[in-house]
Formats: structure tokens, C-alpha cells, sequence
């Protein structure tokens, strides 16, 4: 029998220079709030205390260095107030008592709603990147009406999933085919469990929030491209490192999420500047004979 499985939520988790290794859940004390539970973890070198539930505000985690030759492990305290981990060659096992508070107080002081969200934006709230994406999120409206329709625009707080990944693009974050689906059906069966319907459309606070938590942590380098390069072309002569025209079409087309023929043509006419704006290209505008 065959099982399918689909994502529910990505979130950013804590990034403390390397993937959590080990989570671990902590027991309800009796001194808390029961409606607040709490999540242990482990990286390479840290241990850590998240609270849940996790939703991406980086001020809901903390962690400190407990081993810095590495750890091996991690439990709690039947009650929840202490956390040990242990180390590796250096045999030591450590004893961490959890303050909640400390950790509640640093959620409190970074900002309520979408502050803490804002200030993972390139330059917060008040910076360029910010006011780009509202253009963005303003354009893709128009864009969903039909850029050359001449009927009354309807302008609200709102657009529709189907717009969530041109927009994305347009911030710089270019997610798989697969990602955008995973990221749709997040926010379209947002509700579902509550209310029974899917969610059609998406406001601009929702989407920071799913650009926050979707886009790579640590950004894409420009080492990555050029590794990537280095595995698909070759040497020359002078020791440069090449990619021939029509292999690089070929992959395209070929390899991973391939693209089909009418989307290359679109993406190239794009960036060829031969793409009317909001329209999709002819493919007799794509000349398979251009240039290299």
C-alpha cells in the first residue's frame, strides 16, 4: 500500500550554526501556565529552549554553548525544570535548571505581531526591501485583474495564492515547483480543520510571514552558483570554467524539476527584455538559433 504524505507548516527554526540535532518536548510543570509548553533541543555545541508553538519569531528561542568539543545527547527532568546533556570524548554530563521567564521576557521585549517579522526584513520595516514588496504585493493585484483591463480596480489587503510565487520571485526567492506547492497548500488548508473551506487569497502580513519562513536561512551564495557551474561545465584552455549553450538549454529541460519548452522560452524573452510586462511570451518570439 502506498502512503502519501504532504507537508502541513514550514517554519524557521533556531539557527545557532548547525541543524538541530535532537528535540525533545518538556514535561508541563506546575508552577507554569498549562496552555505554554516548551521544546528542548540540541545543536553541534548548544542546548537550547524554544517555546512553542513555533511560528518563526527568532526571540522565541535561545540557546547557549554546553559542550564545545560537541554533544551527544540531551534529556529533562521528569518535572520539567532541569535539562542534561552529555558530551562526547570529554565524559562530561551537564545539569541546566530552565528559566521560562528570561525566555518569556525576550519575546516580550522584541515586539508584539509582526515586529519581530519586520526586523528579519532586509532593512525592517522602514527599510527599501519592505516598500518594494508592498509595490509587489500591489502590482500582483493588478496583475490578477489583468494589467490591461479597463474596468474599476479593486484594491484591497489581499491576493490570491495564485500570485504567491511571482511575488516571491520578485523578492528574490526562487523556490522549486515542489516548494510552491508545499507553500499554496499551507496557507489553503490553513483552515480547513476549523472551518471546513480553503483559503483562497493571502494579506501582506501572512505572506511576510510565509516569505519568512520558506526563503533558505542562510541565503544562496554565490560560492553555491559557482560550485554548481563547476559541476555542470568544463575547463578551457585558459583554465576558465565554461558552460556550452546548448548543454545548459539541455539541462534545463532535462534534469530536476525540468522545464518545459514554453516556459525556457518565457524565462529567456524575460531577461532578454522581449517580454511584454504582466503577459506571457509567444514562443515564436524564442529563437532557437540565437546567440550563445
Amino acid at each position: 500500500m502506498k502512503m502519501l504524505f504532504s507537508f502541513r507548516k514550514t517554519l524557521l527554526g533556531p539557527t545557532y550554526g548547525s541543524p538541530l540535532e535532537k528535540i525533545q518536548i518538556l514535561p508541563a510543570t506546575n508552577s507554569q501556565d498549562p496552555q505554554k509548553r516548551y521544546l528542548a533541543y540540541i545543536t553541534k555545541d548548544k542546548v537550547g529552549l524554544q517555546i512553542l508553538p513555533i511560528d518563526g519569531n527568532p526571540h522565541k528561542s535561545s540557546a547557549f554553548i554546553c559542550h564545545p568539543g560537541g554533544v551527544s545527547n540531551l534529556a529533562s527532568s521528569y518535572d520539567g525544570c532541569h535539562v542534561f546533556t552529555a558530551g562526547g570524548n570529554d565524559c562530561i554530563v551537564m545539569k541546566w535548571e530552565i528559566n521560562v521567564n528570561a525566555l518569556e521576557a525576550a519575546v516580550s521585549l522584541g515586539g508584539e505581531d509582526l515586529i519581530p517579522f519586520y526586523n528579519l526584513l532586509d532593512g525592517g520595516r522602514d527599510g527599501e526591501f519592505f516598500r518594494e514588496l508592498e509595490d509587489y504585493f500591489y502590482y500582483a493585484q493588478l496583475r490578477s485583474q489583468g494589467i490591461d483591463s479597463m474596468k474599476t480596480r479593486q484594491v484591497s489587503t489581499h491576493i490570491p495564492l495564485e500570485e504567491v510565487p511571482f511575488v516571491m520571485r520578485a523578492m528574490g526567492f526562487y523556490p522549486s515547483e515542489e516548494k510552491i506547492e508545499d507553500m499554496i497548500n499551507e496557507v489553503k488548508f490553513s483552515e480547513y480543520v476549523h472551518t471546513g473551506k480553503h483559503v483562497t487569497n493571502i494579506n501582506l502580513g501572512d505572506f511576510i510571514k510565509l516569505y519568512i519562513n520558506h526563503r533558505p536561512a542562510f541565503g544562496l551564495s554565490m560560492k553555491e552558483i559557482q560550485n554548481a557551474f563547476q559541476v555542470l561545465g568544463y575547463d578551457t584552455e585558459n583554465g576558465e570554467i565554461v558552460i556550452n549553450r546548448g548543454d545548459l538549454l539541455q539541462q534545463l529541460q532535462c534534469r530536476g524539476e525540468h522545464m518545459t519548452e514554453e516556459e525556457l522560452a518565457e524565462c529567456l524573452t524575460t531577461l532578454l527584455g522581449m517580454n511584454p510586462e504582466g503577459g506571457r511570451s509567444e514562443l515564436g518570439i524564442y529563437d532557437p538559433s540565437g546567440t550563445g
